[in-house]
């Protein structure tokens, strides 16, 4: 009987800790950013992430070709800060996979592409209040991107 409770105790003496994968929206011209960030106490494993604009009320759509369903201003996905393989994003798609490598604790990745809306008279400019209800998946969660441009994930759990 003193080996289960020595095990449960043991189990309560190992702190958890969470790993939050943080994604930011900031509108900018001619490129806006996606930032993401890993705010853990140890690495993550290997993760697919979906940023998925279809289900924002602005009608959002990535413009990445000068033909197509954007307006004016395009930008190609890019990525600025690291990197991670893109499933192929074509000119009025509402939604991009990223496969990412396993993260380091405080690593940031970003990429810069155009975003319009389709459903106000200024498409060419996307602010952080348009993304509230796009939304993010990864490791089995998702989560919905706020008025400010940002969506967070709890990922798996860090044991020290």
């Amino acid at each position: 009987m003193r080996l289960p409770l020595f095990a449960a105790a043991l189990c309560a003496a190992t702190p958890a800790f969470s790993a939050d994968l943080i994604v930011s929206f900031r509108d900018g011209a001619p490129k806006d950013r996606f930032t993401l960030t890993y705010d853990g106490s140890c690495a993550s494993e290997a993760t697919q992430v979906d940023i998925d604009l279809g289900t924002a009320p602005a009608g959002l759509i990535f413009d990445i070709t000068s033909a197509g369903a954007g307006v004016e201003v395009f930008q190609p996905l890019e990525w600025v800060v690291g990197s991670a393989r893109t499933t192929a994003v074509t000119d009025g798609d509402t939604m991009v996979s990223l496969e990412l490598d396993p993260l380091a604790p405080g690593e940031t990745l970003a990429f810069t592409v155009d975003i319009d809306d389709t459903t106000s008279n200024r498409q060419i400019t996307v602010n952080g209040s348009e993304m509230v209800g796009a939304t993010l998946r990864a490791g089995g969660q998702e989560a919905l991107f706020d008025a400010n441009g940002t969506a967070r994930i709890e990922l798996a759990t860090c044991l020290s």
